[in-house]
């Protein structure tokens, strides 16, 4: 991909370009898992989604091989993309997509608390104070004991956790892997363990439903493009919080397609997740805080993202 003249408002247009792409992705995971299983979803999506990933592998002269430097490393981040992947799939089949972001949104203060207590990196009081008001933010929109938890509830929150200490993983091993490499095994993975499945729940597809699935791949592709576009354009205090826009799509999308108006609480709880997400990525800007910020390092924190935006440095040509 070649080098982006770096400019915050092109970088903008990209990244609400990329994640309007992304809700619409979401949306029509919505309206395929009325008929099928997330498993089959899943399997024909990252099927299409790998053929342009492939191509702009290949085009890509700096990368001579595919073998990982940390391969139970990059084994673990598959199965964590894996375990996100299926289960914000399931949940956008049965909460609102409002309510799914909602909870999803709660990555950026797991991250923040993982890399504390997983890659002992300081994280001053302000953002841990953040964390908690996020958390309580996360209560707002579930109120157990007023409403009923649901298994929607729980894969939302296992998808935002998973998605989580993928990026984590990441931020531990990003500086000698391949962007190739993290893209290509949580790609062939998912195909792999949702192609296995496909005997027990396959459906027959219409061929417009098959078209559909082709593209939620390719829109994951193109939005993740943009995203990377962006990254290299603008700064990443200036384009991380534009990940939070997808909430009015798909509020909007909710509305529209199919009849769902979130209840006030999930709005409260959302501003209030959202609040600290923004707080987090504005502490992690101030000069005067640790360099070691794991969200502006890790800031494509989508369930189903391959890889991180943000350029790595690479390693000698020599691999032998």
């Amino acid at each position: 991909m070649p080098d982006t003249v770096r400019s915050p408002l092109s970088g903008l247009g990209y990244a609400f370009t990329g994640f309007a792409i992304f809700a619409t992705h979401d949306a029509a995971i919505k309206v395929l898992g009325a008929e099928y299983s997330v498993f089959q979803i899943i399997f024909f999506a990252m099927l299409f989604a790998f053929v342009p990933m492939a191509v702009m592998m290949l085009a890509d002269r700096q990368v001579d091989n595919f073998r990982p430097h940390h391969p139970w490393l990059i084994l673990l981040r598959a199965m964590m993309t894996i375990l996100a992947m299926s289960s914000a799939f399931y949940a956008f089949t049965v909460l609102t997509l409002a309510e799914v972001y909602a909870l999803l949104f709660a990555t950026p203060l797991i991250i923040t608390a993982m890399s504390a207590l997983l890659l002992g990196e300081p994280v001053r009081a302000q953002r841990w104070a953040a964390v908690l008001v996020g958390l309580i933010g996360v209560l707002v929109v579930l109120r157990p004991g007023v409403t009923a938890i649901t298994l929607g509830h729980v894969c939302a929150l296992t998808a935002a956790f998973c998605s989580g200490f993928g990026s984590i993983i990441m931020r531990k091993i990003g500086g000698e892997e391949r962007t190739a490499v993290m893209i290509l095994y949580p790609m062939l993975g998912s195909i792999v363990v949702m192609g296995g499945s496909l005997p027990f729940v396959y459906q027959p597809m219409s061929l417009g439903d098959l078209g559909l699935a082709a593209s939620v791949g390719l829109m994951s592709v193109l939005a993740q493009v943009c995203i990377i576009i962006a990254y290299r354009a603008a700064p990443a205090a200036v384009v991380a919080p534009t990940q939070y826009s997808q909430i009015l799509w798909a509020t909007a999308f909710g509305v529209l397609f199919f009849g769902e108006f979130p209840d006030i609480w999930v709005g409260v709880g959302a501003s209030i997740i959202i609040a600290s997400g923004v707080f987090i990525v504005w502490r992690e800007t101030r000069p005067q805080v640790s360099n070691r910020n794991p969200i502006l390092r890790n800031p494509n924190m989508r369930y189903d993202a391959g890889v991180s935006p943000q350029p790595k440095h690479r390693r000698p040509e020599n691999n032998s």
